[in-house]
């Protein structure tokens, strides 16, 4: 009876203590705590931390037990593992780090309102243009079942990406794109970049996914779009060599069955920005529920 008074008298102690900084520090904690569990979960980091958890519960395990052995060489392990942590870790770290960076305060705002009222619609002129081209010459490579894999860059620069290719820069259009994409075309085997609505460069080596919960039947098309995906917020336009099926990557998700429509209306949603002074906003319409997660 005294231990539980004394407990109760310590928790009135605390509420009285408690300021609303405190309470502001447990909310950020717990949204960090929430934000890594999100970062791994479904990831081969998981099993990783599910790993770390195990060798956690055996130091402590191996402390009360007094098995001295074993406590040393935890306690060497966990001294030294942080570096190895980091190196581990490393595709996720990043992955956080760009998410963080994307949402910031210096990308809330789209970048093409923060130009000048003429060059914000001549910018969104041609990148409607290069929407346009892009679904006209997918409904184009679907009816003659060639492959396509079509990248439009947003906020994430992928200087890197097209370094590995051939600079084009070129207006798009569907005849264009159709021809690059022509299986004994030079540049057909790689992705193409389109950058501010213009064809930017073609040819260009994507990373394919890591992870392993993707279809068994997707294609190495499909992996290096949901690798592109997951490593920028790129929006990734595929279009399927077998089946002729157009399918589009965002942020680790992959939807598929697509129609000329449904393709050009979320590619709109997706790329064209809207006016935050209109309050225009469109919630993106996914044609198919079918889709493979990381």
């Amino acid at each position: 009876m005294d231990y539980i008074t004394t407990l109760w008298n310590t928790f009135l102690s605390l509420i009285k203590t408690f300021r609303l900084t405190d309470a502001l520090d447990v909310l950020l904690v717990s949204f960090i705590i929430y934000s890594a569990i999100k970062l791994v979960r479904e990831t081969r980091a998981g099993q990783l931390v599910k790993g770390i958890i195990i060798l956690l519960l055996v130091w402590g395990a191996s402390n009360l037990l007094k098995l001295y052995m074993i406590k040393t060489l935890l306690t060497y392990f966990f001294q030294f593992s942080f570096i190895a942590l980091m190196i581990v870790f490393q595709p996720e770290i990043r992955r956080a780090l760009e998410q963080i960076g994307r949402s910031g305060i210096s990308s809330s705002k789209n970048w093409l309102f923060g130009a000048a009222s003429s060059e914000r619609e001549l910018l969104l002129q041609q990148v409607r243009r290069g929407v346009n081209a892009v679904v006209d010459a997918a409904a184009v490579l679907q009816k003659q079942k060639t492959g396509a894999l079509i990248v439009f860059e947003r906020q994430t620069r992928l200087g890197d990406i097209i370094d590995t290719g051939t600079v084009v820069q070129a207006i798009p259009s569907a005849p264009i794109i159709c021809n690059i994409f022509f299986n004994k075309a030079p540049l057909h085997d790689g992705a193409m970049i389109i950058r501010d609505g213009m064809l930017h460069a073609a040819g260009c080596i994507l990373p394919l996914t890591k992870s392993d919960k993707v279809a068994v039947e997707l294609g190495t098309r499909h992996r290096a779009a949901l690798g592109m995906s997951e490593n920028s917020d790129a929006v990734v336009v595929i279009v399927s060599e077998e089946t002729g099926q157009i399918s589009v990557a965002v942020n680790g998700i992959l939807t598929r069955n697509y129609t000329r429509e449904t393709l050009k209306s979320e590619l709109e949603t997706l790329i064209l920005p809207h006016n935050p002074e209109q309050g225009e906003k469109r919630q993106s319409r996914l044609p198919s529920k079918w889709r493979v997660k990381k």
